[in-house]
């Protein structure tokens, strides 16, 4: 297969520009979680729902995006990219009105549906539009803009909680001008029929790819549901937070940028494990910080790691999958991530309510260090085996 598709630069841009809507889709409220948490005191349980305010999303967005992908394999991609851009500014826009903490549940798992689309309709565009060093060349770029959508929007939404903790909700809507170009500038790209009797069993590869997005996420979605409270004993407010919080996706650009180059000089397990490495020695520094400069550099290590692995795990798949079934393998993908954003508050709090929130990300550090570790052991065992 060759770049034969030969995308307009419009279109390679409107689904650039579309990369940062699925990363800032739960992050956004980071900043007004402590607000909501106040305004919702007389809701049971309010402590935990108010964090499901933010990973609820992530739920729906793991549930739906295995639909998402048969719909871009059956149906096609943009139909799927253009549904989800218009459900995600109602939706996303909607908690700019809602008073109710469980009707904002509701708003945010819709939100959830949207992302699932978007994601697995930009990611499965990119692979069709590319092959060799120019797909992994714009699955970095990708990446990069997703980073930098963190950047400029988290502290905007910082900025805007400080009016109201509805306020950051309008931002959702720039998703409304993304459509626009989208239905101008987007074709549905050729694609090939499935073979007669493909079968749908996962390779054991693929399945492992899946399970590490969502040990890494799981990890890295501490960020934004965590640090919030943690910055809060510093004496930190919504802006502070909304620009701490940020300083991941920041070297996150740094590190997907560095993408392409540095998977021309190590292998994807290679890349892996120091993308882990990166994240337990940011996750230590922070979980011993006394001051908030020492939060952020470990923030920056972190989002340099996740710069680093998401787009090799999209790659590693992009080059195993059939291009009939594409859209369904890197759904996978989408599910592995967002389903570790929504597990880490509840697998985290237990370890936050025994220990604190410092010791949680030590320890947490501590072993994503491990297994960086074990990783570059296994893979020094089998060096020359992995295809490079």
């Amino acid at each position: 297969m060759t770049d034969t598709l030969a995308p307009t630069g419009q279109a390679r841009g409107t689904v650039l520009a579309a990369a940062p809507l699925t990363i800032m889709a739960a992050a956004i409220i980071a900043p007004s979680l402590p607000a909501m948490r106040e305004d919702f005191a007389d809701t049971p349980g309010s402590g935990l729902l108010v964090r499901l305010a933010l990973t609820v999303t992530s739920l729906a967005i793991a549930i739906s995006a295995p639909l998402s992908g048969i719909v871009a394999d059956r149906v096609g991609r943009r139909p799927l990219l253009l549904t989800g851009l218009g459900l995600y500014a109602v939706s996303g826009t909607a908690g700019f009105f809602v008073d109710d903490l469980y009707l904002l549940l509701i708003t945010r798992a819709a939100l959830g549906l949207a992302v699932g689309g978007i994601m697995t309709a930009v990611s499965t565009l990119i692979t069709d539009w590319f092959t060799g060093g120019r797909r992994a060349s714009f699955l970095g770029l990708q990446q990069a803009f997703a980073s930098l959508g963190g950047v400029v929007f988290l502290p905007l939404a910082g900025l805007l909680a400080t009016v109201s903790w509805h306020a950051p909700f309008w931002i959702y809507s720039v998703s409304a001008i993304v459509a626009v170009f989208a239905i101008v500038s987007l074709r549905e790209p050729e694609r090939n029929s499935p073979a007669v009797g493909e079968g749908g069993r996962l390779s054991a590869r693929v399945v492992g790819v899946y399970v590490l997005a969502f040990v890494v996420t799981l990890a890295f979605y501490m960020a934004p549901t965590q640090l919030p409270f943690l910055l809060e004993g510093f004496g930190s407010g919504p802006v502070v937070v909304g620009a701490v919080v940020a300083g991941s996706t920041l070297t996150g650009v740094v590190g997907a940028l560095a993408f392409p180059r540095l998977r021309r000089r190590l292998g994807p397990t290679a890349i892996t494990t120091v993308s882990v490495a990166l994240m337990g020695a940011g996750w230590l520094v922070i979980g011993t910080a006394g001051t908030v400069a020492q939060v952020v550099t470990g923030l920056l290590a972190g989002g340099l790691g996740v710069g680093f692995v998401v787009p090799n795990l999209n790659l590693l798949l992009a080059e195993s999958a059939d291009p009939a079934r594409r859209g369904r393998v890197l759904s996978g993908l989408v599910t592995g991530i967002f389903l570790g954003q929504f597990l880490s508050p509840l697998v985290v709090q237990p370890l936050v309510q025994g220990i604190g929130i410092a010791e949680a990300f030590t320890w947490t550090g501590i072993a994503l260090g491990a297994g960086a570790a074990l990783a570059a052991l296994l893979s020094n065992r089998n060096n020359g085996k992995e295809t490079r």
